[in-house]
């Protein structure tokens, strides 16, 4: 598949088919994923696969109660939900085209989050990030840039097998209770977690997504990035060196 091709169509699923991933497959996609940017070339992230019924019996129990506060807060207008301390605003509106028909696919996707194939939790060891902005009065997150990267290099890589993929940040609330229940070392983190399988239905031909005039500035925050006068254009493929004859 073309890489813009990927990239355009490796959506959040909330539909799967019940069909294992293959294991080989899985780690052709992690081998693929690893080569993602990371500060120092630390490599601080881990995944673990879970596909075992039990345990994901257990992170689906997890799942429903967190998605059951977001729902709830998002159907009473409370935006944002604060964090438990009252320091963090955490918002609940979602930006969908058809706002009602993506809660009721979310719902669907909660209710059956044991279901699906494969979850995939990916951690951090967070004393291998350098996150530079913590000292700067708000939630730091910096240290990110070395974990979600690879977690999205992962999401494209499984997307170019024809596997999709939905990422998450719910569950990294029950840290704890997901660390006993996997062997996590005390020192990694959790980051999010990737639901992955094959998808239900076809992949979308198109995401709802802000043009790029909202989305990028020349130089200064007033001045959009604008698009070129003749529409934009398909990159040009990367030329090949030509092959030496042996």
């Amino acid at each position: 598949m073309e890489l813009s091709e990927v990239m355009r169509s490796q959506h959040a699923c909330r539909y799967y088919k019940p069909d294992p991933v293959p294991l080989d497959l899985l780690y052709q996609a992690v081998e693929l994923a690893r080569f993602g940017p990371q500060g120092g070339n630390r490599q601080p992230v881990r995944f673990v696969i879970v596909r075992d019924v039990l345990r994901r019996a257990r992170l689906g129990e997890w799942y429903a109660a967190a998605w059951t506060a977001y729902r709830a807060a998002n159907g009473s207008g409370a935006t944002p939900l604060a964090s438990a301390d009252g320091t963090i605003a955490k918002a609940t509106w979602v930006g969908m085209s058809r706002p009602a028909k993506a809660l009721a696919d979310a719902d669907q996707f909660a209710a059956h989050f044991a279901e699906h194939p494969a979850v995939i939790v990916v951690c951090v060891n967070i004393a291998a990030t350098h996150p530079t902005d913590t000292d700067l009065g708000r939630l730091s997150v910096v240290g990110g840039a070395s974990v979600y990267p690879i977690a999205q290099n992962l999401c494209l890589a499984l997307r170019s097998f024809g596997v999709a993929t939905t990422f998450t940040t719910l569950l990294c609330a029950r840290e704890p209770q997901v660390k006993e229940l996997l062997g996590i070392p005390a020192e990694w983190a959790t980051a999010c977690h990737l639901v992955a399988g094959y998808p239900a239905a076809p992949f979308p031909a198109k995401l709802h997504r802000a043009p790029v005039e909202q989305l990028a500035f020349l130089d200064s925050w007033d001045r959009p990035l604008a698009a070129p006068a003749d529409g934009p254009r398909e990159p040009t493929p990367e030329p090949r060196p030509p092959r030496r004859r042996p």
